[in-house]
């Protein structure tokens, strides 16, 4: 037997595949996009016993008929890259839903494993499958596992090799069979395959059969290809075959096998699935009394939105002080372990300073992945988006459009792609162009710094008032532009409310992980590419002119307080030791400040002023901005290195810097804003370009730089006003 096998693992979205595929490879992990394709993919190496498996996630669909390019992405992998199994992972909680597509895999002739899991939850719902029965009546081997407790992995990984050896010696998979007329057509058709000899080596004749007879759209276009003259005489005998059956169904033909699938179903059921109990209580359907109760609903939801934020904040100060603390060792000891040198003012005031300035920020990240992977995971997600759904209806969407956003609040790149679930073109362009609005992990360091340091144990929940303004603004925007731009009815909204689950903690590690280790990426690329040309920026030309001698300030004082020393007494002596370090600081910071502003930074940053002036942002703040475009964490280290955060030796050393600057809570509430709102960094415009269109990603930098300036305008001058 081969000892390298490929496993593909297939099923309905929410079925636990994904928590499967994580038990069974763990770390060993590749996630990419498919050829051709910007969805994603996911394969995984196990070693088990003499045997390596390569197993491979597809994405979840509902069937095999190409409505979507999830199921056309799929059925093509079973189809062309003959994996030497499939696992259909089932929901033996919902077993008619989900033997729907087992159907349609075991239709394509692979060798097929069924796995109902979640085994424990359709035992609470009085559900007893008899196993044993099922596989006897498909000739399918059946295991039972629970995903969420990695329950029944080996018997799962057993019966998969075990299925591959029998195929190996000669087993062939059972053929399904439907109503008289559906097999007379599929039938007819595979007759005349094997007559033209189209297709005589492949094995899937049946398959396409089918295929042509559902007229399948893909598949005559491969047919045609592939069978240019045998190709158009099949596609005719398929439309005959249609048309007979409209004739005696008065309806087509897609709709009378899919009622034949269901009825096969129905007697599979009958013969395999007893309910133990007459009345169980429905878990899920209570909790959703409360969830998405339509009073109680909005205002649970807002809860745990603030409750994810507040302990963002609250939770990750502990180890955001621990890796300040560690950034700030490692600047003295190479502060201490380098001579002076050009290469060490970068390595220390550009390297260190920026990329110690975002790092700190990492538990909050990983924070905050770690809530969205527990929404996702719980089966939350979805009742967020139900909830949305009459709110999103004042933008002219549904709320199936509102997860794409809420993904945003991790990352805007993959919030984007997944607007391409949503089926009306319209609808996909308005939530991409929304989306942005949405606060994304990258704005966050910006967050905490700012409110950290001017709203101290109020910053949880400025924080979230800044993610909820952005939902508002972007649902007001999404109003706007459908009334300018994208006229016509809404959309129905249909989605599926999966049942509430245990999440697993190894789960919602590796799907934190997976999101996060993009931020990591950026700290050895982007970001520390943006703080070497900020810190040559803000350190060239060397040969500036200083209003005044610095260097003899320094001395006379020094003299000054040297000679009061030499007349005080031991405690006077301490006292103006201190005083003297103070005094020598300020006359250091207030040269480096005149240093920073005359040096090619500090030019543009003074060209910017007046833009940056009427919402109360400094120009150091203001070039922050400006690098923010190529990431958002950028915003973070380029203030770093413009407020000399590397040369600082104590902790919260930005936070001090900022407050020596002249910063007040009313500016720094309006560079949150701006933040907030502004153009989203440069990737995201590249995905809105691939998805939608030069057009339309263009309108999107503008756009957003618009709302930002005008809102952080508003609130600046309101906010000065009220002072006044």
């Amino acid at each position: 037997m081969k000892k390298e096998l490929t496993i593909a693992l297939a099923g309905n979205p929410n079925c636990g595949k994904t928590t499967i595929f994580n038990n069974l490879t763990g770390a060993r992990q590749k996630v990419g996009n498919w050829p051709g394709v910007t969805i994603e993919k996911k394969e995984g190496l196990l070693k088990y016993r003499q045997h390596t498996l390569r197993v491979v996630d597809l994405p979840g669909t509902y069937s095999l008929t190409p409505f979507s390019m999830e199921e056309i992405t799929t059925r093509d992998f079973i189809i062309n890259e003959h994996p030497d199994i499939v696992i259909n992972i089932i929901d033996a909680s919902n077993l008619e839903r989900s033997l729907f597509l087992a159907l349609q895999v075991m239709e394509l002739g692979r060798p097929v494993l069924f796995v109902l899991n979640m085994a424990d939850m359709a035992e609470a719902r009085g559900m007893r499958i008899n196993e044993k029965k099922l596989a006897a009546l498909l000739d399918v081997p059946v295991v039972f596992t629970v995903g969420n407790k990695n329950k029944g992995m080996d018997r799962l990984i057993d019966a998969a090799i075990e299925e591959c050896a029998a195929f190996e010696n000669g087993k062939e998979s059972r053929v399904i069979r439907y109503g008289n007329d559906t097999e007379s057509c599929i039938s007819q058709l595979e007759g005349l395959i094997h007559e033209t000899q189209a297709m005589t080596k492949d094995s899937l004749v049946r398959w396409h059969a089918i295929k042509l007879l559902e007229a399948d759209a893909v598949e005559k276009q491969r047919i045609l290809t592939r069978f240019p003259q045998q190709g158009p005489h099949l596609i005719e005998v398929a439309e005959d075959c249609r048309k007979r059956i409209f004739d005696l169904f008065q309806d087509d033909f897609e709709m009378v096998i899919t009622e034949d699938r269901y009825g096969v179903i129905a007697g599979i059921l009958r013969e395999t699935v007893t309910n133990t109990a007459k009345k169980r209580i429905d878990m899920s359907r209570n909790i959703d009394r409360v969830l998405t109760d339509r009073f109680l609903g909005i205002p649970v939801f807002i809860f745990f939105i603030w409750v994810m934020f507040q302990s963002t904040f609250t939770l990750g100060a502990y180890p955001m002080a621990w890796i300040e603390s560690g950034v700030t060792g490692l600047t003295l000891w190479l502060d201490h372990l380098l001579p002076a040198s050009m290469f060490k003012s970068m390595l220390l005031d550009g390297v260190v300073a920026g990329i110690g300035s975002v790092i700190v920020f990492l538990p909050n990240i990983l924070l905050l992945f770690f809530f969205i992977a527990l929404f996702e995971d719980t089966g939350y997600m979805a009742r967020a988006a139900f909830l949305m759904d009459r709110v999103m209806h004042t933008a002219g969407l549904h709320g199936k459009s509102f997860i794409p956003m809420l993904m945003g609040f991790g990352c805007n790149v993959p919030a984007i792609m997944a607007a391409r679930t949503l089926e009306h073109q319209k609808d996909r362009i308005l939530t991409i162009l929304m989306t942005p609005f949405m606060s994304c992990s990258a704005r966050l360091p910006v967050y905490i710094v700012l409110a950290g340091s001017f709203f101290a144990h109020r910053a949880g929940t400025v924080i979230f008032a800044l993610y909820a303004a952005g939902i508002i603004i972007a649902i007001l925007s999404g109003r706007i532009l459908r009334t300018l731009f994208f006229k016509g009815a809404d959309a129905p909204f249909v989605m599926e409310l999966p049942p509430y689950r245990m999440p697993m903690l190894k789960s919602l590690l590796i799907h934190m992980w997976d999101r996060s280790k993009m931020f990591l990426r950026k700290m050895g690329g982007v970001i520390l590419v943006g703080s070497i040309i900020i810190w040559a920026l803000s350190s060239f030309p060397k040969n500036i002119t200083y209003s005044q001698d610095y260097d003899a300030l320094q001395a006379r004082v020094q003299d000054r307080f040297t000679r009061q020393i030499k007349q005080a007494d031991a405690d006077q002596q301490i006292i103006l030791n201190q005083t003297l370090a103070s005094e020598l600081k300020k006359i250091h910071t207030k040269k480096e400040q005149e240093r920073v502003s005359k040096s090619y930074i500090g030019q543009l940053g003074h060209f910017l002023e007046p833009v940056f002036a009427p919402i109360g942002i400094g120009w150091q703040a203001g070039v922050a901005i400006v690098t923010g475009f190529v990431a958002k964490e950028v915003v973070v280290s380029t203030m770093g290195v413009l407020y000399g955060v590397g040369e600082a030796q104590e902790g919260q050393a930005l936070t001090t810097a900022l407050k020596q600057s002249g910063m007040t809570a009313l500016s720094a509430l309006s560079m949150m804003v701006f933040v907030l709102l502004y153009v989203p960094c440069f990737a995201t415009v590249v995905v809105i370009y691939r998805e939608t269109s030069l057009k339309w990603a263009c309108f999107n930098v503008i756009y957003t730089t618009l709302v930002a300036w005008t809102l952080s305008f508003l609130v600046y001058q309101t906010g000065m006003m009220l002072r006044g």
